[in-house]
Parts: structure tokens; C-alpha cells; sequence
């Protein structure tokens, strides 16, 4: 039998005996159940797909797995093995009938992130944990702030939404000094106890509406990141919503507010002085002085100059500086950092006319940051809309559209947008083609309507699996179609360069 459950919070703790059902069998649901059943933990899973080799693994493992039960069958399997607690893979919404039905049964209902922040004792003195959320940039500043620690000589992971599961970080034989932790809107709703170094909210906008149903839950399920933070809570100065989730946040005493922005910086600011990022907060004489972490000039040269790529800098820049990692290694570390794929990457030139695939644009505060950063545009728009609106971005970016490609399955809700609040801008619609190809016909429509100095912009502004399987995918497509449009051009040779507008 194992300890009572609110004793369970190490790993070495009594765990042996304990009943735990996961639900999903995704990433995160394995190295959840995984963990469980390395504990000695009694687990069984319950999942609408499981992929075969982690099916068979988890049998191998010990585990045990009921697949693609309906809704009753799945309430019956639950209520016949009795869990004394259920672990929720991310996805899972909120009001899914098996949650409803654990918690008419009184079950407590864990997340991935909480269990890892319990057992996070494993290998020794646990590591820090940094927290980032963000309706956009939260991978660009998670990779950023990992790198300025490495470089500094930390061992430091980049973990959660991003890389590998929490869960397997923890469990690393090898230990780590800093676990830099990407959660989701989806991870933080389920988080109660995680208390972090430090934590950022980049920014807030509508998406994944569908999923938490109104604007105000999903802001404060991003509002949970501040919760019980230690010693830096950085917002964005430019993002007031985000300076109130901070407000609202029961932090630890001590902990500090730390902005962001790409204006002057106040006393306990990150900011910019004449082409300068400086940082306000992290001195003892901020009221006079600033450190100099790097300047806008170098940031171009290592194609991160673009707006919103440069506050993601000042965001992971606040939190490398929380765990005083010098300036020089931050300059240092950003001269040397290259954004991900399908993140502004340039894809060829020809023409005067520069392609860029910003396919992990995936909603409309990722599309409009995109959109900002260049003068005229075609843009590549469409997709899943994930219950979002893009009148507004439409509206506020129509100066800029020298015309517009739109794909996906929600294309009606697009063009009806566009006839609403965008009449005067050229508008084509991409039907996929006889082999169900839909880029070829995006890059020919594009290209008919780009001129000398357009840059053709996909950002979609959409979820991508209506018709790839995700926002790589997508991208992949767009590179090799506009290639082959091309003739084979080469990529630009400053490819990982954007050029930003005004």
C-alpha cells in the first residue's frame, strides 16, 4: 500500500501500490505512465489512438491499455479498476466525459507538469525550473534562455511543450541545474503546485478558444505561470494584459516584477536606448545605469532583429539574468543563436520578390507580429481557425496585403472576412489540385500576384492538420513548391536574415 496521496511528493516517496489511470498515450501520456510504472505504481491507460510502438512498449513496461472504448465502455473500465488519481495528457479538454465522470467520483485529476514538479527530487538537489508561456514566441525564448544558460555552464534542458516530456527530464541519471519549461495553455490549466525560479507570460491573444471556451479562461490559464514564482515574474510591457496576470498572481515574497518591451526601460525593465538592449533590473545601481546586453545591429546580423523576435531576446534575456548569467555571455550566445525552422525563414529570392515561410504562425498574433515586419505583402493565410476571428488582424494589416492566397478547410470564414473588411485587396482562393496537392497551386497564385519588392509571406494564422500534419509539414510544402515554381533557386544566402519594416 502506498503513502496517502498528499504525502506523495517525492520521488522517494512510498509509491508502490498506488492505482493511477493516464489519459492518452501521446508523448506526454507515456512518459507519464513510464514514470508511474518505475515507481511501482499500478497504472492503467486509456486512450482513443495509441500508436503501436508505444502500445507495445507500455505492455512491455507492465502497463496496461484500454484503446478506442467508447465513452461508457471507458467510464466502466475506470470505475472497475478504481484510480486512486488520474494523470491528463494535455489535449484532453476540461469538460471530457471521462473528466466529468472522475470528478463526480471525487478523483483528483493531476497534469504531467505537477508530477514531475513532485518527483523532481530524483537524482538529488532539484534542479531551478523556468516557466514560459505566451500565446506566441514561448519556444524561440525557451531555446534562447536554455542557450544563454549552457553557455554560461549550466546543465540546462529546454523541456515541456518543447523537446522531451518533463517527466524524462527529471528523470535524467545525469541530473540538471536548470530546467527551462515550456507549458501550454492546455498543461497550465491543470497546474497547482509547480513554485518556479522565475516566469513569463509573453503575450496574450485569442486562441485555442475552442478548447478553454472564452477569452477569459484561456488568459487565465496563462495567468497560473506566475503563480508561487520565486524571484522574477517578467511580463511584457507591451502586452498590458500580461502586467495584470502578474498583479493577480499569488507569488512568494520577494519575488519581482520584471518588464520587457522595446522602448526605454525603466528601473527593473529590459529595454532599448538607442539601438541598444539594455537591462535595468538585474543591477544594483538601476535607478542610473544599465548593463548593455547586445545591440539591434548584432541582433540583424543574426537574423532575431525582426520585432517580435526581439522581444522574445529581452524576455529570455530577464530570465538568464535572474540566475545572473553575465552580459557577455548573452551577446555571445545571441550572435551564435539561429531561429527554428519555419519561423521567418527565407526560402529563395528572385525577382526582387523574397519568399518566407512562417508556417508556425498557427493564430493571428503570430501572423499580425509577422505581418508587421514587412512593408508589402502577399500573404498565404488559412487553415484550421481553432474557433478565432481574423477580422481584425485583416482589417489592421490591409495596408500592407499586396493580395492574399487562401487555403484550408475554414477558406469560406477567411474570404468572407476578407470581402468584409478588406474589399479593395486581391484576394485568391488555393483549391488543392488533382493530386490533392494544395502548395503548387499557393506558390503559382502568389506568384501571379507578387511584385518587386512583395515579400510572399505564409502565415497562415491557422492550425495546419486539415491539410498536413502539422505546421512543418506545411512548411516543408510550401519550401519545396515554391522551389520547384523557381526553377530550383537557391535559398537566399541571407536566408536566416528577415528584414524588418517599419
Amino acid at each position: 500500500m502506498s503513502a496517502p496521496l498528499p504525502e506523495l511528493t517525492s520521488w522517494h516517496a512510498d509509491w508502490r501500490g498506488l492505482r493511477a489511470a493516464v489519459l492518452g498515450l501521446g508523448v506526454t501520456g507515456f512518459a507519464a505512465a513510464d514514470t508511474l510504472i518505475e515507481l511501482g505504481v499500478d497504472v492503467l491507460v486509456l486512450a482513443d489512438r495509441a500508436p503501436a510502438e508505444r502500445a507495445h512498449l507500455l505492455d512491455v513496461i507492465g502497463g496496461r491499455l484500454i484503446e478506442g472504448a467508447e465513452a461508457q465502455l471507458a467510464r466502466d473500465a475506470l470505475d472497475e479498476f478504481t484510480p486512486d488519481v488520474l494523470i491528463v495528457s494535455p489535449g484532453y479538454h476540461p469538460d471530457d466525459p471521462l473528466l466529468v465522470h472522475a470528478a463526480a467520483r471525487g478523483i483528483p485529476v493531476w497534469g504531467d507538469i505537477d508530477l514531475a514538479w513532485r518527483l523532481r527530487d530524483k537524482t538529488g538537489t532539484p534542479a531551478e525550473w523556468i516557466t514560459i508561456t505566451g500565446t506566441n514566441g514561448k519556444t524561440t525564448t525557451a531555446r534562447l534562455t536554455t542557450a544563454m544558460l549552457q553557455a554560461d555552464g549550466r546543465r540546462a534542458v529546454a523541456c515541456g511543450n518543447i523537446g522531451i516530456p518533463v517527466l524524462d527530464a527529471i528523470r535524467d541519471p545525469m541530473g540538471y541545474d536548470v530546467l527551462v519549461v515550456e507549458v501550454s495553455s492546455y498543461q497550465l490549466h491543470w497546474m497547482e503546485r509547480v513554485s518556479p525560479w522565475a516566469s513569463v507570460c509573453l503575450n496574450i491573444a485569442d486562441d485555442h478558444l475552442d478548447w478553454h471556451g472564452s477569452r477569459a479562461a484561456y488568459a487565465a490559464a496563462k495567468g497560473r505561470v506566475y503563480e508561487r514564482t520565486r524571484v522574477a515574474c517578467v511580463y511584457n510591457l507591451g502586452d498590458p494584459a500580461t502586467e495584470r496576470l502578474v498583479r493577480d498572481a499569488d507569488v512568494e515574497e520577494g519575488a519581482r516584477a520584471i518588464g520587457f518591451g522595446l522602448g526605454v526601460p525603466g528601473p527593473s525593465d529590459l529595454g532599448i536606448v538607442d539601438g541598444i538592449l539594455c537591462d535595468r533590473a538585474f543591477l544594483e545601481d538601476r535607478r542610473s545605469t544599465a548593463l548593455e546586453l547586445t545591440t539591434v545591429a548584432e541582433l540583424h546580423a543574426a537574423g532575431l532583429s525582426a520585432p517580435h523576435i526581439v522581444t522574445n531576446v529581452l524576455a529570455a534575456s530577464a530570465l538568464a539574468r535572474s540566475l545572473d548569467v553575465p552580459p557577455p555571455v548573452i551577446r555571445d550566445t545571441l550572435a551564435a543563436f539561429r531561429l527554428d525552422p519555419h519561423r521567418i525563414e527565407v526560402v529563395a529570392e528572385r525577382d526582387g520578390i523574397r519568399w518566407i515561410d512562417d508556417s508556425k504562425a498557427t493564430n493571428p498574433h503570430a501572423a499580425d507580429a509577422s505581418l508587421g515586419a514587412y512593408e508589402s505583402v502577399v500573404w498565404v493565410v488559412g487553415g484550421l481557425l481553432k474557433g478565432v476571428d481574423l477580422g481584425e488582424l485583416i482589417a489592421k494589416r490591409a495596408g500592407r496585403l499586396r493580395g492574399v492566397v487562401v487555403l484550408g478547410e475554414d477558406r469560406a470564414a477567411v474570404l468572407e472576412a476578407f470581402a468584409r473588411h478588406a474589399p479593395g485587396v486581391a484576394v485568391a482562393e488555393a483549391v488543392p489540385g488533382e493530386t490533392g496537392a494544395v502548395m503548387p497551386v499557393v506558390a503559382r497564385l502568389a506568384a501571379g500576384l507578387a511584385r518587386t519588392g512583395d515579400v510572399v509571406l505564409l502565415a497562415p494564422a491557422a492550425a495546419s492538420m486539415d491539410q498536413f500534419n502539422d505546421y512543418a509539414h506545411r512548411g516543408r510544402e510550401f519550401q519545396v513548391a515554391v522551389r520547384e515554381l523557381l526553377g530550383g533557386a537557391a535559398d537566399d544566402p541571407d536566408a536566416s536574415r528577415p528584414t524588418p519594416g517599419p
